[in-house]
């Protein structure tokens, strides 16, 4: 007899984390996606580097982790850790695709790290010391209050969670600088 699925509401949630990553004028990274599916339009293709937990990891070995396999980037400091855990649901056509249908979303704990390297560092096309396949095309500089309309519209209220914890930290770090572009 095969084994009926799971309903969608009874899935669990993937733990992952996500990363803030701030340079020296306030500004955070973001990503332009390669695709996905949940790539919906180049509009909302932007995220900051977020990814899995592995078994035996802390929130912030994994962030460190996986910022370093999505941008290469390994010149970092602590700000702060989210005092909570944000979760998203997918949409359920993507949750089928996803993860090979396993989670219904996300739940992810968000850190926030000073980049103290140069932008040199970055680099999304060979990430991880080029022994990762790249997630992002593009990557730039921008406001962190900006990053909820960037992002694909079912993460956009995690986003605007993570503004919410994380700006008032970050006033001081602030410039009057608009975006970069790479």
């Amino acid at each position: 007899m095969p084994r009926e699925k799971t309903p969608f509401e009874e899935l669990p949630y993937r733990p992952c984390v996500g990363v803030v990553l701030v340079n020296r004028d306030g500004l955070v990274f973001m990503g332009q996606r390669i695709g996905g599916p949940e790539h919906v339009d180049a509009t909302h293709s932007w995220q900051m580097p977020q990814g899995g937990i592995d078994e035996g990891e802390t929130p912030m070995e994994a962030a460190v982790r996986e910022l370093f396999e999505e941008t290469n980037v390994r010149s970092t400091t602590p700000i702060a850790e989210a005092g909570e855990w944000f979760a998203y649901d997918l949409p359920q056509p993507i949750a089928k695709e996803a993860w090979k249908g396993r989670y219904r979303g996300q739940t992810q704990k968000w850190i926030a790290l000073r980049f103290t390297g140069d932008d040199s560092e970055i680099n999304v096309a060979q990430p991880g010391g080029g022994h990762h396949k790249p997630e992002f095309t593009a990557w730039r500089w921008e406001r962190l209050e900006n990053a909820p309309s960037l992002i694909i519209p079912f993460k956009r209220s995690v986003y605007d969670r993570v503004v919410k914890e994380f700006a008032p930290r970050l006033v001081g770090l602030r410039a009057s600088r608009g975006p970069e572009a790479r």
